[in-house]
Parts: structure tokens; sequence; C-alpha cells
């Protein structure tokens, strides 16, 4: 996937399933990050979990109180979408779809009104470059991740912080930083969740305060234990970086992504990746990871 070169790749976009490259100016989504959005891998023309990410997107809508279109109007636009791209040679090349649900338009104020319609954004691009297996140096981000129970765990348009942390790695030359909440708790990396090889166990933090559920993270707590990996869900520190014998990042696009070396205060540590190249090895078997 990385030899793919993105200008080769079609890129199209379609705003309430009309093709456009625009949004209303009056639309919450850019006034306010008032909604969620997915990222869905696309192989051989198929989105991989669609009905995981689909279920996501329509909780976090209804946690939010934005109204959700029905799952088959997702598909149509899907449908179009690659319709557009279909005379271009690399149509089943893999791509990315990324859908986006906004609360629509509305006036000036954070108040919502009633009665508005919701605004879906469909949107196929190129294979991100550097998705490859193994992450070379993952650094410690600065930039904290605030506590918000309301917000925790859905993945709302609200990502300064993941912008400002992942200006950092690109400051620092890594390939991946993790974040830790106000309250110095590890939550996850700038784009993906975490887990720590701890004692033969895979550990990941919860996400009750802050982070977000990643649908891979989803799939590694369900398979990982059958594969003899048991996973605990519990509170990590830096501490914890300090004595782990493993670090891997997960998410959609990205699939299970193993850290060569961890940069702490007291300098770069070198970290195990045997056993976790034969747990990403199960799962890609198993076609649950890309």
């Amino acid at each position: 996937m990385d030899s793919l070169n993105p200008e080769t790749i079609c890129e199209a976009s379609l705003v309430d399933g009309v093709p456009a490259e625009f949004v209303p100016c009056s639309d919450r989504g850019l006034a306010y990050g008032d909604g969620l959005f997915e990222t869905l891998a696309l192989i051989d023309g198929k989105p991989r979990h669609w009905h995981r990410h689909l279920t996501r997107l329509q909780h976090g809508a209804q946690r939010l109180l934005i109204p959700f279109p029905e799952e088959e109007i997702w598909r149509q636009d899907l449908c179009r979408l690659q319709a557009l791209c279909a005379d271009h040679p690399d149509s089943q090349a893999p791509a990315v779809l990324k859908l986006i649900l906004t609360r629509g338009s509305g006036r000036r104020g954070y108040a919502p009104e009633a009665g508005r319609a919701s605004r879906r954004i469909a949107q196929i691009a190129p294979w991100p470059a550097g998705t490859g297996d193994t992450l070379g140096r993952v650094i410690l981000c600065g930039t904290p991740l605030a506590r918000s129970p309301v917000l925790a765990g859905l993945k709302h348009l609200n990502r300064l912080e993941q912008v400002l942390a992942a200006a950092e790695v690109v400051r620092a030359g890594a390939q991946e930083g993790l974040m830790f909440d106000t309250e110095g708790d590890l939550v996850a990396g700038t784009r993906g969740n975490v887990f720590l090889l701890m004692d033969g166990m895979l550990r990941t933090p919860p996400l009750e305060h802050s982070g977000v559920q990643g649908i891979m993270r989803q799939i590694l707590l369900e398979a990982a234990p059958a594969l003899g990996f048991p996973i605990a869900i519990q509170r990590l520190t830096r501490a914890d970086l300090e004595r782990c014998e493993g670090v891997i990042l997960t998410n959609s696009l990205r699939g299970v992504q193993i850290a060569e070396t961890l940069e702490l205060p007291g300098g770069l540590r070198e970290l195990a990746q045997a056993s976790l190249l034969a747990l990403r090895s199960s799962l890609r078997q198993r076609q649950l990871a890309p």
C-alpha cells in the first residue's frame, strides 16, 4: 500500500449526496466542530468494517442529538463516489473513505435550532503515505488531552488537541506520539489507540474521560484473548511506559503498528516486537486488520 502514488488515485466528495467541494459558511461543523466523522479503509472497492463504523457514527449522533441518515443513504453516497471514480485507472486501489455528519446549517450562536436537517459529507481520498507496519520512534507529547466525560469516546470534529500533538511529532522528526490527559494518565496516540505489552498481557487505557473508542481497539479487545494475548483495561501512566515490553498503536487505516523505540525522559528505549508481530499476523490472516 505504501508504494501507491497519491496523485494517481481518484479523489471525490459529496455534500448531501451531490458532488461538491465546499459546505456553506453557516455549517455548524465548520463554526463549532458540531459533528462527527468516520475514516474507513477502502480495500478492493469495499469499506472495511462498514457496520462497525456506521454503528459508532449512529451512536455518536444519538449522544449529540444530531439526526442520523439511514444506513442505505450512506451506502448510496458510497456508490455515487465510486461511480465518479469508476473510469479512473486506479479505481480499485486502496483508498480512504471519510464520512462526516454535522448538525447542518444554523444561525449564529451555540444553541442548536430545532427541526434543522443534519448534513452529511462523503469523500474518497488517496491512501496516506507513511502507513508502514512499524513506528521507528515514538515520543511523549506535551499537549494534554482535556478530560470531558460528556464527549469521551466520540469521534467528534473537535480535534485541536491532536492537531497540536501531531505538530509536536513532526517537529521531533518522529513517527508518532503518545498523549496524556490533564491528570497525567496515558490515553492514546495522536491518531489511534495505544496498547502496552506488560507481563504477557496487553493493557490499554479506559476511555471514560477522554479519547476515542477506536474500531481497531474494539476488534483487538474481542480477538486478542483467543490469540493468546489476554487484555486488561486499566489506568496507565508514564511509569508503565518505563517498564512495558512493547507498544502498539491501532487505527482503522494503519491497523496494528508496532513501535520500535520509545523516547522517554531518560533516553531512547528499544521495545520488543516478535510476539506483537505474531499477533498482527494472526489478525491479518483473519482479515481483521489491514
